[in-house]
């Protein structure tokens, strides 16, 4: 379809999507040096800027295969005379967003549709189909032959259609701040699509269930005891529409309007056998004090931004991160990081919040696999800004880990890619997955401009990078939106949603920070669908490939003695090459004797002892 919503409405109708924290802004002062963490003698810094032939530099990645945004999907190029945040939010309504997998097939959103690709070999990705539906972010989920994709600015329409609406009428005179709200259509759709994908190159739309803020983003809730439906979590991070246009919509503060659409979130049910019927069945009050009643009861505590010293009222989720297995979930919602309880999908519960004075925007979340870790992330600068410069604080724009101890969270290290970026390099810590390497916490995470960086957060407090890949800016002279919006591990590979140009696909190669068993390990998991924020539980076979890895990290960590992780290695060995004898096995359970008697004074290195013996008693084949 053609691309008739001009490129200079579309900038207005955006800027009118985003809260004041995602304007331009200039930078905070700089911190003391202390706090400095941006490596400005860093690789990554000052790499060749380029929009197709920027400069590459990569650790621990190897960068295997890249695929261009279909033609439709590609940004217009900017008016001369742009001005700079004009600039960016045009390039916003074309920018590649979130991904989801199923089978042999990437689902990749964009502000502009979707595009579905064949990843049956990761070196070769193709396209299979595209869907232009613009809306915007295009956050996509996919459930059995279900696709759910998230909408939230004005120019979506019901019918996916291309021409948007007429802009907000100007304000008047004397009133420039004031926010003005296009005039209602009962076309416009900002909600949560249901697209049928049983024909995977021609999806239909089957619901639109609309919501007073739209989508920014979306979460999938499967209830492990109901198998008829699943459960969609909405984020709306926007302005609250009219009543005109969605009955019941009020943007009013809890005292004017105890229904107001602030202060919560949204939960639809969607029968899976019927998901035309799908519907809006709870609005949890996820912000409210449970003994008074007080709808708005948390605050940010205040913040480092301009004009954000003062405490200010947490009133959304930009994200929410499920762990159905545990019931549990972490919501990144602006100004706290929430626990909550999701045992009831239809009603979660809170059971902690906190704030963090270094956190600017709290974006998104992913729990270790115990599930007593959960790691956040802050979106400082709405991810449209230059965050990760020399000068930049380590504590902003950063990951913070937490501990989840009696289901509280407590604080326990901060992490933020190390490398500096320049001025035209939009940067700022964004959405990642774990990597599912036995005995080891480590997550993939796109920066946007700033690449894509793995780091190990075994250690909570003590975070480290093992792996990275970076490019140099698009522009030497401009900020052009791009980089990395998520990076994901899939299955053996690593897929990167570049905002810009398109997808990258990596493998990991061994290292001393991460050996070929670690590598092989990890490659035992197989997901047969995988939407991130859903996060499913890891679990690997008991064989001796998982049993190698172990032993890596117990020699890594020298927990054991020399000879005896050596002998252990040499009858693991043998027992291969036996393929599994009565003779050897016996061998084998001496070995695991042996190790068992071992008394790692690290807690880690106990458990990965444990797990070892338990796979040397009994490997699978």
């Amino acid at each position: 379809m053609s691309r008739s919503l001009p490129a200079a409405a579309l900038a207005c109708a955006l800027l009118s999507l985003f809260p004041s924290r995602a304007h331009a802004q200039s930078g905070p002062a700089p911190a003391p040096a202390v706090e400095n963490g941006s490596d400005a003698a860093d690789p990554r810094f000052a790499l060749k800027p380029g929009f197709w032939d920027a400069g590459e530099i990569s650790m621990g990645l190897e960068h295997i295969a890249f695929v261009k945004k279909p033609p439709a999907f590609q940004a217009p190029p900017p008016k001369p005379d742009a001005k700079p945040m004009e600039r960016i939010m045009s390039q916003l309504g074309y920018s590649n967003s979130d991904m989801a997998f199923q089978g042999n097939h990437l689902f990749q959103g964009n502000f502009y549709g979707l595009n579905f690709y064949d990843i049956s070999d990761p070196a070769k990705i193709a396209l299979v189909t595209s869907v232009v539906c613009p809306g915007g972010q295009g956050d996509v989920s996919v459930y059995r032959h279900l696709l759910f994709m998230s909408v939230e600015m004005p120019n979506g329409r019901l019918d996916c259609g291309t021409q948007g609406f007429p802009p907000a009428p100007p304000p008047e005179p004397g009133h420039e701040r004031e926010r003005r709200l296009p005039a209602a259509s009962p076309e416009r759709f900002r909600g949560v699509r249901i697209f049928d994908i049983s024909d995977i190159s021609s999806p239909r739309q089957v619901a639109a269930v609309q919501t007073c803020r739209g989508s920014h983003t979306h979460t999938l809730v499967v209830d492990p005891k109901d198998q008829d439906n699943v459960y969609i979590y909405v984020s709306g991070t926007s302005f609250v529409r009219q009543s005109a246009e969605l009955e019941g919509c009020s943007g009013e503060k809890p005292d004017k309007d105890p229904n107001t659409a602030l202060f919560r979130i949204d939960v639809i049910r969607v029968p899976l056998a019927n998901p035309q019927t799908a519907k809006i069945v709870s609005h949890p009050r996820v912000f409210m004090d449970a003994r008074s009643g007080v709808i708005n009861s948390l605050s940010n505590g205040g913040s480092h931004d301009k004009d954000e010293e003062k405490p200010a009222d947490s009133d959304q989720c930009h994200d929410i991160t499920v762990y159905s297995a545990l019931g549990l979930a972490a919501g990144a919602c602006s100004g706290n990081g929430l626990l909550l309880d999701i045992s009831d999908p239809v009603n979660p519960v809170r059971l902690d919040a906190v704030n963090d004075r270094n956190y600017s925007y709290w974006h998104s979340a992913t729990f270790s696999n115990d599930g007593g870790k959960v790691l956040f992330t802050d979106e400082w600068g709405g991810g449209l800004q230059p965050r990760c410069r020399p000068q930049d604080p380590k504590q902003w724009g950063a990951d913070a880990i937490f501990y989840i101890r009696d289901r509280k969270l407590q604080f326990a290290g901060y992490y933020k890619m190390p490398a500096a970026q320049g001025d035209t390099e939009n940067c700022v810590a964004h959405n990642g997955s774990l990597i599912p390497v036995p005995g080891r916490d480590i997550e993939v995470q796109a920066w946007y401009q700033g690449g894509i960086s793995v780091v190990d957060f075994t250690d909570a407090a003590h975070p480290q990078e093992i792996a990275y890949f970076d490019r140099g800016p698009l522009d030497a002279k401009n900020l052009i939106l791009g980089g990395d919006w998520s990076a994901y591990w899939y299955n053996g590979y690593i897929y990167g949603s570049e905002i810009a140009r398109g997808i990258d696909v990596f493998k990991l190669l061994p290292s001393r920070l991460l050996t070929a068993n670690e590598i092989a390990a990890a490659n035992q998991v197989r997901f047969n669908e995988l939407n991130v924020q859903n996060q499913p539980r890891i679990t690997w076979p008991k064989n001796l490939v998982v049993a190698r890895a172990y032993l890596d990290q117990l020699a890594r960590g020298q927990s054991i003695p020399q000879k005896q992780w050596q002998d252990a290695r040499k009858q693991i060995d043998r027992t291969e090459k036996s393929r599994m004898n009565t003779r050897q096995l016996a061998k084998l359970q001496a070995t695991a004797a042996s190790l068992e008697r071992a008394s790692p004074k690290d807690p880690g290195d106990a458990r990965r002892v444990a797990a070892l013996v338990e796979i040397l008693r009994h490997p699978e084949s």
